[in-house]
């Protein structure tokens, strides 16, 4: 089955990884319960800062920062927009949005993707 996934990178400095954490955890909470199929959020672990690209080069990551790569797995884009609307009303994501952000957003890159093979064990 083909899905819409949105993917994102972001930096996140070292120091407030758990703050990092603690918001992803909750919006993914939001996410999944406005009808998003999965919810991951991975934080780098064998990336290296390549020469031309990378994740680390791809945000500009400072020596102070590591790298999470997250998604978010729909039905359709139709489904994605559908559950966006959801979650852009849900009162936990405007307290959310109100917090001081854990994360320069500036440099954080996402974008919505049509899958074109998926498959699974």
């Amino acid at each position: 089955m083909k899905y819409y996934v949105d993917g994102f990178i972001v930096p996140v400095p070292k120091k407030k990884v758990e703050a990092y954490l603690r918001l992803a955890k909750l919006a993914g909470k939001v996410w999944l319960k406005h009808g998003a199929l999965e919810y991951q959020e991975c934080i780098a672990d064998d990336v290296k800062m390549g020469k031309l690209t990378s994740f680390p080069r791809s945000v500009k990551r400072k020596p102070s920062e590591t790298v999470f790569f997250s998604w978010i797995i729909y039905k359709s884009r139709a489904h994605r927009d559908s559950v966006l609307k959801k979650v852009m009303k849900d009162p936990l994501m405007a307290n959310m949005c109100h917090d001081a952000m854990p994360f320069d957003g500036k440099r954080m890159i996402y974008g919505g993707f049509k899958s074109m093979v998926a498959m699974k064990k």
